[in-house]
């Protein structure tokens, strides 16, 4: 067993779960999206690209730009949250715009462990 890849394959997973976690819910009221699932899903996803930095193989390279665009939404996403509640106030179009951003990321998740999987398929003992 490579613990390596167990743990990129822990944090991968981890930040694809945190990430449906966040977005699982009502598209029209944040009560049922959690501030801190989003932030622990951005911790995590950031935690998730730097273990992937590292990969010099054509796969390392999109398992990283799936990784990077998810960062981007997410982080995008709390940016969001954050200077409406603070400087404007958060309306429907806001919370869709959160959640739909959410979602992106969820996406780019899916596709970056759905390639680390077939990846793993694919390699040799």
């Amino acid at each position: 067993m490579n613990l390596d890849k167990v743990i990129a394959g822990f944090f991968i997973i981890l930040a694809m779960t945190l990430n449906f976690g966040f977005f699982y819910g009502d598209m029209d009221s944040l009560e049922m999206h959690s501030k801190y699932e989003l932030f622990a899903a951005i911790i995590i996803n950031i935690i998730a690209t730097t273990m992937k930095l590292g990969d010099k193989t054509q796969m390392g390279s999109v398992l990283l730009a799936t990784s990077l665009v998810a960062d981007i939404q997410l982080i995008a996403a709390a940016t969001i949250w954050t200077v409406a509640e603070y400087a404007y106030s958060v309306d429907k179009e806001i919370v869709g715009m959160i959640i739909s951003l959410s979602g992106g990321a969820l996406l780019a998740n899916i596709t970056s462990v759905a390639l680390y999987v077939g990846e793993t398929i694919k390699s040799k003992r």
